[in-house]
């Protein structure tokens, strides 16, 4: 499973690194309404919830599944606006502008992929066609009340939530999102100048292999890999493929794969990768590897000592083939290690590997 961006044609100039200080706001939405996602930013997180205004508080969450999950297409609105060259502006001021740009058709396709689980970016937008429309709004009453009203407003009256999101936005930004992205912003001016720097000396590769180990470039330089626990296919074609850098996204990588918008990664900076996560398949393998009741006894003994084959047939009743077989999956999987001593060959679990068997489950579902 993954996201792959064709990029055959895509001239080296049309690569572009740079910082959007909407896309740092939406994920600033996200980590106030997910802080479980985000557990280093829970010190700025009861900060800023602490001296909320109220009437901002609660008009946070009337539509809060708009960052919820990670956020909205429409905190990228310059990928969706036609030409495929424009750039995330200056200010946030600038970005606003950019939403305005959108039409309502690539403004409500985009709210509702959250408000009411529309597919991604595909088939005809609800406000032309009846059946698509009827179809958005029994989706929204599935999903509750709120995104139901939220959906029902959005498709009788556009304008009037484009106003609502401008004007609540502008207020995030005087109440708490001005001060952040005055101390963020040199950080991911930064990166960005740095990932652009890799660009130009070393090519696309490396800097993608610095944005993420899970962000790769195939041999032929015509195809971007980003393994996730997600399908998706978009291409650059005429346009631009752009990368975002944002200081409080980890453990998200998101990418933006709409039909008709630019690409865009979208990848925290900072992110604490000691090692290498594991890529989904990795982890579909240890996952599967450990669901036998066999090896988890086997990995109960191999936690505790190194073992030989025989040693463990013994403990365990069964033949040396038949401990083969399931050794065979655990290695394979990466969980455990083989070492010869003299003419006898040992096994012993890799512990470091299952104490991170949680949080790269956790990455790789949030990612």
């Amino acid at each position: 499973m993954s996201v792959r961006i064709d990029i055959a044609g895509l001239r080296p100039e049309r690569v572009t690194v740079v910082p959007s200080p909407l896309a740092e706001l939406g994920m600033a939405l996200h980590a106030l309404a997910e802080p479980g996602h985000h557990p280093g930013l829970q010190g700025w997180v009861t900060g800023v919830t602490a001296a909320l205004d109220p009437q901002l508080a609660d008009r946070m969450c009337e539509a809060d599944f708009l960052w919820r999950s990670t956020f909205s297409d429409l905190f990228l609105p310059f990928a969706g606006i036609p030409g495929g060259a424009a750039l995330p502006g200056a200010t946030l001021a600038e970005e606003l502008d950019q939403l305005d740009k959108l039409t309502d058709e690539q403004f409500v396709d985009a709210a509702l992929e959250f408000s009411c689980a529309m597919p991604y970016g595909e088939g005809p937008s609800p406000l032309v066609d009846a059946r698509v429309r009827r179809r958005a709004l029994d989706l929204a009453a599935g999903r509750g009340p709120q995104q139901e009203r939220f959906s029902e407003l959005l498709l009788a009256d556009p304008p009037r939530i484009r106003a609502w999101l401008r004007q609540f936005l502008t207020d995030c930004d005087e109440m708490f999102f001005a001060e952040a992205w005055s101390r963020l912003r040199p950080q991911l001016v930064a990166d960005a100048r740095h990932k652009t720097d890799l660009l130009r000396r070393k090519g696309l590769a490396e800097a993608l292999a610095a944005v993420s180990p899970v962000v790769t470039l195939d041999g032929a330089a015509r195809e971007i890999t980003v393994d996730k626990l997600t399908v998706g296919r978009t291409a650059t074609q005429d346009g631009t493929l752009l990368l975002i850098p944002t200081s409080v996204g980890w453990p998200h990588l998101s990418v933006l794969y709409r039909r008709g918008w630019q690409p865009v990664v979208h990848y925290p900076v900072g992110a604490p990768e000691l090692t290498p996560p594991a890529s989904v398949e990795q982890l579909a393998l240890r996952m599967t590897a450990l669901s036998h009741p066999v090896r988890m006894r086997i990995c109960r003994h191999l936690a505790r000592s190194a073992y030989t084959t025989s040693e463990l047939a013994q403990a365990h009743g069964m033949t040396a083939p038949e401990i083969s077989r399931h050794l065979g999956v655990l290695k394979k999987a990466g969980l455990i290690t083989t070492r010869r001593r003299g003419r006898y060959v040992q096994h012993q679990l890799d512990i470091a590997v299952v104490a991170r068997l949680g949080s790269d489950f956790l990455e790789g579902v949030l990612r």
